[in-house]
């Protein structure tokens, strides 16, 4: 698959993992598990983004924990217009763009953001638009948060593959996320495993 179909296929995503798709499912255990995360390493001013934020779940149970100041860029235009109906005090009082995150990065300032986190969403960029990760250490002045699939699941990530296809649709691309993020200068603090994802902590350093 070529990168602009990669993108094209989320941008125009509807039924299942669509943003009405999450919404309808609301917070679940990666979101508990980043606000314990914040409670413990930031502040409740920090700035936060959040990568592919859909139509905000996370951001919604960050808000609900104190966190105010919340930025979500997703690709799919139907988000924020989920997020209006689903999280309206959210999409009120945060910050959000649909774009491409590749698009995105690279005209953020350096240390942006305080935190900067991910749930499921950069086990989809493409090997041509790995670049983003050097952005995302860049644009992190404290913590950067992944919560990928990592094989925690029964048919995602296993094996020796560089890539798999959830439901023959669309690629899940499988990187050694600890050794992406400590080569571009940013330490691991903790790694916890769940149901579907693992949830790694890095901080720049």
């Amino acid at each position: 698959m070529e990168p602009d179909d990669n993108r094209r296929g989320w941008a125009e995503r509807s039924g299942q993992f669509s943003p009405g798709y999450y919404a309808d499912i609301g917070p679940n255990e990666v979101s508990e598990t980043l606000a314990t995360v914040f409670e413990h390493y930031v502040d409740e001013d920090a700035a936060i983004l959040e990568l592919g934020c859909s139509s905000g779940r996370h951001l919604a149970h960050l808000r609900d924990h104190g966190y105010e100041d919340l930025t979500g860029i997703d690709i799919n235009d139907e988000s924020f217009e989920v997020m209006a109906e689903r999280y309206p005090e959210l999409a009120e009082t945060g910050t959000f763009h649909t774009v491409a995150l590749e698009e995105y990065l690279p005209t953020v300032p350096d240390d942006a953001f305080d935190v900067v986190y991910s749930v499921e969403t950069l086990q989809h960029v493409h090997p041509d638009d790995v670049a983003v990760f050097e952005e995302l250490a860049r644009v992190t002045a404290d913590l950067l948060v992944t919560a990928e699939n990592e094989g925690n699941g029964p048919t995602r990530g296993r094996g020796e593959r560089d890539v798999s296809y959830v439901n023959d649709e669309f690629p899940l691309y499988h990187r050694n996320w600890k050794r992406v993020f400590s080569d571009l200068g940013l330490a691991q603090l903790l790694s916890e495993s769940g149901k579907r994802d693992t949830v790694r902590v890095f901080r720049v350093v």
